[in-house]
């Protein structure tokens, strides 16, 4: 690559940079003036949006357990890396979880939410905004935002990745989608920007690794919300794994 193809290469991820952080401001505004407009600055009305919100997270999260214990895609042990290998990377630069993989103290207070299955990822606190890196090399199955099936009951925009060492991994919650579906992607790319879409009550990435073999992206129709179709990942329950089984140590804060 010449000099001048370099500088090029350069400007246009800058200008892509540019435009992405763009967006997330564009994000926050119209977030701010969304909950304003719908709470008029008044708790009872927030409190009331949230139980909405949890309330059309549990009717899917049914329908998503019934969905997925019908798939039967089976998962080969061996295709898995091994625990602690570390064959991922953290997809954000700083690193704080608020909810572990499992059957979390939250998870059981919420057994209606989780349908005793418990978190099928990690949650990890960031602020709007904050760049998503690629955790593997890989190629994007798919991205989507569930608002637009059903507002505020799942991962809101989400990105799907199938990694070349066995796993897929889920990203939760973006503000901004930075790729596209049938993109390779290498390891540290930036893939998105942390939100706070879907059903979510603050900003954070849901982040949810999978045995690739059980998983895909397929679509089914919502209850919650009659009449709309979800077009989004799902997986044998077999094939969610606890992310920290791939990742290093959690950096000391």
């Amino acid at each position: 690559m010449t000099s001048s193809q370099t500088k090029e290469q350069q400007l246009a991820t800058t200008e892509k940079q540019l435009s992405d952080q763009q967006k997330v401001v564009d994000y926050t505004t119209q977030q701010k003036t969304t909950l304003l407009n719908q709470t008029k600055s008044q708790e009872s009305n927030y409190q009331a949006i949230i139980a909405q919100k949890k309330a059309l997270y549990n009717q899917l999260n049914q329908e998503l357990v019934q969905f997925q214990s019908q798939l039967k895609l089976k998962v080969d042990p061996n295709s898995i890396p091994a625990t602690g290998s570390a064959v991922l990377s953290w997809p954000l630069s700083h690193i704080i979880i608020t909810q572990y993989f499992g059957n979390t103290s939250f998870a059981q207070q919420n057994a209606a939410v989780y349908n005793g299955h418990g978190h099928d990822g990690v949650d990890l606190g960031a602020p709007i905004g904050t760049p998503i890196l690629a955790p593997a090399n890989g190629v994007v199955l798919g991205t989507g935002n569930t608002d637009l099936t059903c507002p505020n009951a799942s991962y809101g925009k989400w990105i799907m990745i199938k990694h070349y060492n066995g796993l897929s991994t889920l990203y939760g919650h973006l503000s901004v989608i930075s790729v596209t579906q049938g993109q390779s992607v290498s390891l540290g790319d930036t893939i998105g920007y942390t939100g706070e879409t879907g059903y979510a009550t603050g900003p954070h990435l849901h982040f949810t690794v999978f045995a690739a073999q059980g998983a895909e992206i397929a679509s089914f129709p919502s209850k919650g919300c009659p009449g709309a179709i979800y077009t989004m990942p799902v997986a044998d329950l077999s094939a969610y794994l606890n992310p920290l089984d791939f990742l290093p140590p959690v950096p000391a804060q």
